[in-house]
């Protein structure tokens, strides 16, 4: 049982597609995998889904899947050669009408960029690591000088600094691909560059449209999303910090204060959070991390991040497991020091709904007693989201028979799931159940003093009306 409270997400790729290194991944702590659909069949991600939910059943625990669009990723095109290598000073050309690229030009795979670019623009080519200045367009070829030169090859993205690309958020891949999470089972669907809420509001229709019932996670890495970022957030059910996108498009150096400000902003508002992008990047060759890439995730942590998320470290790293590791020991860590440094949460907004109070007495009489765990029996998980967004020292265990919630509540920080056996039972046997499993586990002793939150009508989403200060073992 890992009682660490931050969630770690791990991207599926070459390195851990096979079924020993998923069951490994699993029991290293992986809490959530993610299936990046830049890359990889539909065929190939329903397959994997099914080992995924094979090897959580076997070992009687809950994995969530992320399923992340790849979203208007604009690119350049291909190379005769397939890289060319470009110095500061070269005169290059991005030509939408293209076929073949070659030392002078490049073809576009989004054919509108002439249309939004101009004289003097910024374009950020491979996350920035080459920048041109545009000196002219003509049609549909853009004129640039190299500033920062290196190795430009195939398929390579593009930015423009400071944002304000066009391009739409859902493309047609996307709404096939959104049909792919469906018949996948995802959890999570994860938008890549929304512009707005209307872009998270659409992502939703399509999802609930396919039958789908993920929760949506919107992937802040646009610099317009960040002018829209209050409203994004509310129409979204996770919130994630993709440092990279978003550091090529407002600049690296605004990266830090953007992911305090978007964490404390999304866990006001009752949202997850997730943070992203080289997080361990070093690790994708090498078997430990940089002290600077320690930090960063730690950093990640006091700031609040429910998740961490490893992509390239894990997805074709040749040190995937050793990542998981280096990432499960940090955050551990990290949150050791935070329990030192923080108080319980005592939230002093008026609450309306009675499930949404509970949680928020939960906080309350948890920072004046003994409590040694908080035990909850969600349907929806409504009220366990409540309740993770405060700053309890104790645990909190969530038992439902709602095997979708389950893997819902694996991103929640501070949340540990186990499946419940709820047939033709009411709420005082449902308790009395979820007691008996967490001492049969080894969680919970003979005289604890627990925190029960149930509901009078058992099995009923959104019901949570009771809290109970409760004695392990005693009637």
């Amino acid at each position: 049982m890992h009682l660490r409270k931050t969630k770690i997400v791990a991207t599926l790729g070459p390195s851990t597609s096979s079924q020993e290194m998923l069951a490994r991944m699993i029991e290293a702590g992986v809490d959530v995998i993610r299936f990046n659909f830049s890359h990889g069949s539909a065929q190939q991600y329903i397959e994997a889904a099914k080992l995924i939910r094979e090897i959580s059943k076997a070992r009687q625990c809950s994995v969530g899947i992320l399923c992340d669009l790849q979203g208007p990723k604009i690119r350049i095109g291909q190379f005769e050669h397939g890289s060319i290598q470009l110095d500061k000073g070269d005169q290059f050309i991005l030509d939408a009408k293209c076929q073949i690229g070659n030392q002078t030009r490049v073809g576009l795979d989004y054919k509108s960029l002439p249309k939004e670019v101009g004289q003097g623009v910024l374009l950020l080519l491979d996350d920035g690591r080459i920048t041109m200045r545009v000196d002219q367009v003509k049609a549909a070829e853009i004129y640039c000088t190299v500033m920062t030169g290196g190795l430009l090859s195939n398929n390579k993205g593009i930015n423009k600094q400071g944002g304000g690309l066009a391009a739409e958020s859902l493309t047609d891949k996307d709404r096939e691909d959104i049909k792919t999470a469906v018949a996948i089972g995802a959890d999570f669907l994860a938008i890549s560059f929304p512009r707005s809420a209307a872009d998270i509001h659409l992502a939703r229709q399509l999802l609930i449209k396919a039958g789908g019932h993920a929760h949506i996670v919107a992937k802040i890495e646009r610099a317009e999303a960040i002018e829209m970022l209050e409203e994004i957030i509310e129409a979204s059910d996770v919130v994630m910090v993709a440092r990279g996108d978003l550091g090529v498009e407002v600049g690296d150096a605004l990266v830090p204060s953007l992911q305090k400000r978007i964490i404390k902003l999304a866990r006001a508002k009752n949202k997850v959070t997730i943070t992203a992008t080289q997080m361990l990047e070093s690790m994708i060759n090498s078997a430990i991390p940089t002290r600077a890439e320690v930090s960063d995730v730690a950093n990640a942590v006091l700031d609040g991040t429910d998740a961490v998320m490893l992509s390239a470290e894990t997805a074709s790293g040749q040190y995937p497991l050793e990542a998981i590791a280096a990432m499960d020991r940090v955050c551990v860590e990290a949150e050791n020091e935070q329990a030192l440094q923080m108080r319980p949460t005592v939230d002093t907004r008026r609450f309306t709904k009675v499930d949404e109070s509970i949680a928020m007495a939960v906080s309350y009489v948890a920072e004046h007693l003994p409590i040694k765990a908080v035990v909850g029996l969600p349907q929806s998980g409504a009220s366990v989201l409540w309740l993770s967004r405060s700053n309890m020292t104790a645990p909190i265990y969530a038992l439902s028979p709602v095997s979708e919630t389950r893997r819902r509540l694996k991103l929640y920080r501070g949340v540990y799931t186990f499946p419940l056996d709820s047939k033709s039972m009411n709420s005082r046997e449902a308790s009395e159940i979820a007691e008996a499993t967490l001492v049969k586990r080894g969680i919970l002793s003979q005289g604890d003093l627990i925190l029960m939150m149930t509901c009078e009508h058992f099995g009923k989403a959104g019901n949570t009306n009771t809290l109970k200060v409760m004695v392990v073992g005693q009637k």
